[in-house]
């Protein structure tokens, strides 16, 4: 059988700037078994214009975006802290930058993994910052065309950084029809590297799909309670679906085998009963 698959969950921004959210979304992870929890670093002034930052929004934060952004925004001490945590805990971490200068300050981290979400795809500078770093990078391809992805990938071949490619749709959440699974083996066959999963599905058939189509890697969203605040949460887990989403991905696995033709000890049993 292939090496075991690796199960990323993905906090993002559910904790909702709240440090004990985190840590419980934490603790979910590694109850149901996952490989490693991801965040989301945004330097709030690089990634949105002031006239963006500005306009109205109602949040839990404030009255505008700015206030919503930074609201959801985790700084020094409470990535420390959660550093601390996740090693307390013995589950990896990490997370998606959306500038560069958000790169810069994870590596003030020992972290493993790096993690190119889908909508900085395109940004080239960001790109060239996380593959310098030679860290196992997973590059979601949600919103891309053929082309955006050839150049990301040739930035990562340059650089030699190892990495994964991530099939991606980019609905929040994805309708099951939507899921276009079989671009997996054309991603594989096309840039012959690893290729994971990233789910914004409600259930788990896409997820147990794409395991079967050989993904090496699956990443979901997961939160306390899909009814909390946040444009994340309706296409997130809670704790108990994790612990089956985890458990059905297992068992796929499983089924899966070595692709062998080999007659089991049981199976030649039955042989010798139906065939005499």
């Amino acid at each position: 059988m292939a090496e075991k698959i690796f199960i990323s969950a993905e906090i993002g921004i559910n904790h909702n700037g709240d440090l004990e959210i985190a840590k419980r979304l934490i603790d979910a992870a590694v109850l149901a078994g996952c490989d490693s929890v991801k965040f989301q670093k945004r330097t709030i002034d690089e990634v949105y214009t002031q006239e963006f930052l500005n306009s109205p929004r109602e949040s839990p934060w404030g009255t505008t975006q700015r206030a919503q952004k930074e609201g959801l925004e985790f700084g020094e001490k409470e990535y420390r802290e959660i550093d601390a945590y996740c090693k307390e805990r013995n589950i990896a971490w990490f997370a998606s930058c959306w500038d560069v200068n958000s790169q810069k300050f994870l590596r003030r981290f020992n972290l493993k993994y790096n993690k190119v979400a889908s909508p900085v795809l395109t940004n080239i500078p960001l790109l060239k910052a996380v593959a310098e770093e030679q860290k196992y990078t997973f590059i979601a391809t949600g919103m891309s065309t053929w082309e955006e992805i050839d150049t990301a990938v040739e930035i990562f071949q340059k650089a030699n950084c190892p990495f994964e490619l991530m099939h991606c749709i980019s609905i929040y959440p994805m309708p099951l029809d939507e899921a276009n699974l079989l671009l997996i083996p054309e991603l594989r066959k096309r840039y012959n590297c690893p290729i994971g999963y990233s789910s914004h599905e409600i259930d788990n058939i896409a997820t147990l799909g794409a395991v079967a189509l050989g993904a090496c890697s699956v990443e979901r969203h997961i939160t306390l309670d899909r009814n909390m605040y946040g444009s994340d949460q309706k296409a997130s887990v809670e704790p108990l679906q994790l612990i089956e989403y985890v458990k059905q991905i297992r068992g796929m696995e499983s089924a899966l085998g070595s692709g062998e033709k080999i007659l089991s000890e049981k199976e030649l049993a039955i042989r010798k009963k139906m065939r005499g």
